[in-house]
């Protein structure tokens, strides 16, 4: 991963311009709060900092990503530290802001749930002792889904019947817990379906993450009853396919995301992505869906914010009430 960017204490958005000088941008301003469903926090340079910086924004629920194979379980003992220093951080925010930074009324700490998940990248590291860990972390009631899971043939770290087999062993242990997966295909949405078909669906949902192809694709997924997860993609100015996708995807299946700190939304790319990026993707997306500011995009908001909540943020199963056994 490239160099991050500084991390800023303070909840004015910046864009790097030439030179290594930033500048100050105008905050979007929404008519609710938010949800990222996909972040991988453990990669920021200041986890505790742009939590604070979302909550300053109105970003009510962030979902986590955990590979183990890539990232240990370190998460799981870090995120109560990064949570309190983000409660303190915040209030310094609100403190000493002059009402250029657009803080929301009443900012809050989003809540924060964890996918854990092997990538397929790393599909090449499963053994059943990552299994094996893998399920035992699946018992912790925070975390709510089994992801990022699935395929990618872009970059072929892992061997492709590897992925497969490793997909499908992910899929098993998600219905077996009772949690939703949230999956990564890339140039691999073919197999990945056929093999969800094989498998079945599970019962507590399908997220698909970072959508970025045509109405065409999204269709078989939206008929399969699947989430569909739009992040800074569907921004990108050459993106027309991906916002008329959007358009098909019912309400109630929409998802915003950032998948922080890569692929960064308009008009901040060239940057980090940070989860308070999300609201100008949640801003595209609603122009997208054809809501307009006000009202329309008030109930569109408030939509989304319901799906994040349903899908990611639902009570512990009765696998995990009953710690796996």
């Amino acid at each position: 991963m490239r160099e991050q960017d500084p991390a800023f204490y303070d909840a004015l958005f910046r864009q790097k311009r030439k030179g290594g000088k930033w500048r100050v941008m105008p905050s979007p301003v929404l008519e609710g709060p938010v949800a990222d469903t996909h972040a991988h926090l453990q990669m920021l340079a200041d986890p505790a900092c742009e939590l604070a910086r979302a909550g300053a924004h109105g970003v009510a629920f962030v979902e986590t990503i955990v590979d183990p194979a890539e990232d240990g379980f370190a998460t799981f003992d870090d995120l109560p530290l990064w949570l309190m220093e983000a409660a303190r951080d915040l209030k310094v925010m609100e403190e000493e802001d002059d009402g250029a930074a657009g803080i929301v009324a009443a900012p809050a700490v989003p809540h924060v749930r964890i996918a854990a998940g092997v990538h397929p990248h790393n599909a090449k590291d499963w053994t059943p002792e990552l299994k094996a860990a893998l399920r035992e972390r699946l018992r912790d009631r925070r975390v709510s889904a089994v992801g990022e899971i699935g395929l990618d043939y872009h970059y072929d770290l892992s061997p492709r019947d590897v992925q497969q087999d490793v997909f499908r062993a992910q899929i098993r242990l998600a219905k077996e817990a009772g949690l939703p997966i949230a999956l990564h295909m890339r140039e691999a949405h073919d197999d990945g379906f056929a093999i969800l078909k094989e498998e079945g669906f599970p019962e507590a949902g399908t997220l698909l993450h970072c959508f970025n192809l045509d109405a065409a694709e999204v269709a078989r997924w939206v008929e399969a009853g699947c989430y569909i997860a739009f992040g800074g993609p569907l921004t990108f100015k050459r993106a027309d396919e991906v916002r008329e996708a959007a358009k098909l995807v019912p309400a109630d299946r929409l998802l915003t995301e950032t998948d922080a700190p890569y692929m960064t939304p308009e008009p901040m790319r060239g940057m980090t992505c940070l989860p308070d990026h999300v609201l100008f993707t949640a801003e595209r997306l609603a122009e997208a869906c054809g809501r307009a500011p006000g009202a329309q995009r008030e109930e569109f908001l408030a939509r989304l914010m319901d799906n994040a909540r349903e899908l990611l943020d639902r009570p512990a199963t009765a696998w995990q009430k009953n710690k796996g056994a």
